[in-house]
């Protein structure tokens, strides 16, 4: 019979060994339960003691399906719930300050080109030749006045001038009158006072006659010496002379002049360059 007995744990012991951990295990859980029930004396119940199998055990099998059974994340040591943990609250979006590299600026609008002026223009203008042979300066400010439309008499002119029987001093006093007649006062002198007129000069009277006239105001030129017309035609005056300009060709490489001389002979067209060199050491009001 002891035989038997042995001979058969030791077979539950082989196959099953845990199912007599397992056994031993509630039996305690048991036994450990009733020993604290009767030893309670408070009226709240005593914690309970809960040990898992896998603790008892000590080995991996007991993990399969079973659990650990853990404090809860809510709850306190002391059975109070935990504050449960709150986000921080997010800030609000905050404008940026504007990149000054990224801020549209205000353009301006670009001005309005000029018009580019025509290759050759005339002026309308009331020839009239000098009533004397000193007022050539006051009839080719009257001349140069007319192509814009102004009206205005030879005395009136001279006076203005301060033209005497020597004729009218400089292209300084055409410009000071013309000034004083013409509206925004357009006028400068230029002068070229060398014994003929340098390629920038040429280029200078040629741009000057285009704006003047094309801006409809006649020019007034103090030559003196002599030259030659396109007709080959020869004009000399070695004491000095005002002729007034009043159309251009070509660009302005050539002008239409409007001479006071010789009521015969009003007008005729010469180079800009024939004319620059006539003006040299004097000047003109353009």
């Amino acid at each position: 019979m002891k035989h038997h007995v042995k001979r058969q744990l030791r077979r539950l012991a082989a196959e099953r060994p845990y199912q007599i951990v397992a056994a031993s295990a509630v039996a305690l859980v048991l036994a450990t339960g009733s020993g604290a029930v009767l030893a309670g004396t408070g009226n709240a119940p005593p914690t309970a003691q809960i040990t898992t199998v896998a603790e008892l055990r000590g080995d991996a099998a007991a993990s399969r399906g079973e659990e650990r059974v853990a404090p809860s994340p809510s709850t306190t040591p002391s059975g109070k719930a935990a504050p449960s943990a709150t986000a921080s609250p997010s800030r609000k979006a905050t404008s940026a300050a504007p990149d000054p590299d990224v801020t549209s600026k205000k353009v301006a609008p670009k001005k309005p080109k000029k018009p580019k002026p025509p290759k050759k223009k005339v002026l309308n203008y009331a020839h009239q030749a000098q009533i004397n042979g000193y007022f050539c300066g006051p009839a080719a400010v009257r001349n140069a006045l007319s192509a814009g439309g102004v009206e205005r008499d030879q005395d009136t002119l001279a006076t203005q001038l301060r033209t005497t029987y020597a004729g009218t001093h400089s292209a300084e006093d055409t410009t000071r009158v013309l000034n004083a007649v013409v509206k925004g006062k357009p006028y400068q002198t230029r002068w070229i006072r060398g014994a003929s007129a340098t390629p920038a000069q040429m280029d200078q009277l040629q741009a000057d006659v285009v704006a003047a006239v094309a801006d409809g105001r006649g020019i007034v030129v103090n030559v003196a010496g002599s030259a030659t017309d396109t007709n080959g035609r020869w004009h000399s005056f070695p004491g000095g002379h005002y002729v007034a300009v009043v159309g251009y060709e070509d660009e302005g490489r050539l002008v239409k002049i409007a001479d006071s001389a010789d009521a015969s002979y009003p007008s005729y067209w010469m180079t800009t360059i024939d004319l620059a060199n006539w003006a040299a050491t004097r000047g003109y009001s353009a």
